[in-house]
């Protein structure tokens, strides 16, 4: 599949008429609702001219089907990029509509959005941030329940010791004292924590992540940068935390710190390890890549990076309805023998498989005795088939195949080593390279290996409206269910 990464400050941009004039159909706003709102605004970068910016709303009144959320620079100011929303810009007044994906909030929820901006003299941050017209003043003028609040710290904090030993996590991670690196996508953290607040600490300016509290996303954090980000207005009892690695990262490690309880509060006891474990292995798929985008063409609404949601694709959607821990082993573009196009020849996914952090060359990952999957979802050929043979490449189709049909073949004799006999491994395929799939695993049953299993999930439902033409969320969770159903009919024991 189409693998071009959208960076957001080169495209991924998602401004209308930042220099226009506002027009009267622009200043419609969205469905009012009762009022109360709390704004993270954080300068991420500065340089000469020009800076970046992250910014949070949090809605603390009745939920709104869509938001607008507007401020005031009061320096001169300019937005001359933006993603996750869309941007217009009057002389000081700058107003962000939320897109058909993120506009709607609920009680409490978040919607984030970046920006980059320019600057001349001084660079103050905006104090009169309203959604929907209302001011955000940080408290509800309508309800008296406890909500939810964030905020951004970026002060020292003191480092957590022992993360591993206080977070539960089954995802490749190489873990120190104090910190947790990572690259692979889809990569969780939960801790339990007693209080009314969770800080968690990060230093990540590639990745996007979301933030759950008792199994609801209370935060988005896009492209983070060095900080502390802190869930307050909880009610003081027992609360669970999970933070989600959302995006793919191949070429730069995120640092996880932990989690810090608020004032009187404490961190508990992890939480247990789950039963099952499932492992899902492949490409941009499996990664979910662009999946949270309703236009194939991602150049003007954030591009991929902050279109793809790995929490949302449909491995983790099955895994978390069968209750069970799983890994995302998953890379953008990469086949068994052959890359999307033809690209980096020198290296393919079973290059990265062999990585705990993919963009450090030669590291090798050893699993740990506590991560044995009685269940394997390897779905690769989708690069290797999918575009033609360019001129000056090693192949012709029937070598092409011939060489896909080894490599598989030797990579399932890595699983079964690594796993045991007892796992089942599925190959997966769709109707592109299923003929070549459906050999691998009657060559695998004819040589005693009858817990390999073949499962082609193409589907006509599928719409393939996600970036670059990949799954949309409408086709995950399609597929979700779709896998859920044949996981069903395995011989599993769990």
């Amino acid at each position: 599949m189409h693998t071009t990464r959208y960076r957001s400050a080169i495209a991924g941009v998602a401004v209308v008429g930042v220099t226009a004039a506002l027009t009267a159909a622009a200043l419609t706003a969205p469905a009012q609702a009762a009022a109360g709102c709390r704004v993270a605004y954080q300068v991420t970068n500065q340089w000469s001219g020009g800076f970046g910016a992250n910014v949070s709303v949090t809605n603390l009144g009745d939920p709104v089907p869509s938001w607008r959320l507007t401020w005031s620079f009061a320096a001169g100011q300019k937005v001359t990029q933006l993603w996750n929303g869309t941007a217009s810009q009057s002389g000081a007044r700058v107003q962000v509509d939320s897109l058909s994906w993120n506009s709607r909030l609920g009680t409490g929820a978040s919607a984030g959005f970046g920006f980059n901006g320019s600057w001349t003299g001084s660079n103050p941050a905006p104090t009169d941030f309203a959604l929907n017209g209302t001011p955000c003043t940080g408290t509800t003028v309508t309800s008296t329940t406890t909500t939810t609040t964030t905020t951004t710290t970026t002060t020292t904090t003191p480092p957590v010791s022992d993360i591993l030993g206080r977070t539960h996590t089954v995802g490749r991670v190489r873990a120190t004292a104090d910190t947790a690196r990572y690259t692979w996508p889809g990569i969780y953290f939960e801790s339990r924590f007693r209080g009314t607040g969770v800080g968690i600490v990060l230093n990540d300016a590639a990745n996007d992540y979301d933030v759950q509290v008792d199994g609801r996303t209370v935060a988005s954090l896009v492209t983070p940068g060095r900080v502390t980000r802190w869930i307050n207005g909880l009610t003081d009892a027992e609360h669970t935390v999970r933070l989600v690695k959302r995006t793919e990262s191949a070429w730069a490690s995120g640092e996880f710190g932990g989690f810090l309880p608020a004032a009187g509060g404490e961190i508990l006891a992890k939480p247990a390890a789950r039963t099952r474990q499932v492992e899902f292995i492949g490409d941009s798929l499996t990664a979910g890549y662009g999946n949270t985008s309703t236009t194939r063409d991602c150049s003007a609404n954030g591009g991929v990076d902050r279109n793809t949601n790995t929490d949302l694709a449909f491995g983790p959607l099955a895994a978390r309805a069968l209750g069970a821990d799983y890994q995302v082993n998953a890379h953008s573009g990469r086949g068994m023998v052959r890359n999307y196009n033809g690209g980096d020849p020198d290296t393919t996914f079973r290059t990265y498989y062999d990585r705990g952090l993919q963009n450090v060359p030669g590291d090798v990952w050893r699993n740990p005795d506590t991560w044995r999957p009685q269940l394997v979802v390897v779905g690769l050929g989708t690069n290797d088939f999918s575009t033609a043979i360019n001129p000056g490449e090693p192949w012709t189709q029937e070598s092409l195949t011939a060489a896909y049909r080894t490599a598989y073949l030797g990579f399932l004799d890595k699983l079964r080593t690594q796993y045991g006999p007892d796992t089942v491994i599925v190959v997966s395929a769709t109707n592109l390279f299923a003929d070549t799939a459906r050999q691998v695993v009657t060559t695998r049953n004819a040589g005693g290996d009858d817990l390999v299993r073949f499962w082609n999930y193409d589907d006509p439902r599928l719409d393939r409206l996600g970036c670059d033409w990949h799954f949309s969320l409408n086709d995950h969770r399609l597929i979700s269910t779709l896998l859920a159903d044949y996981i069903t009919t395995l011989p599993l024991d769990w």
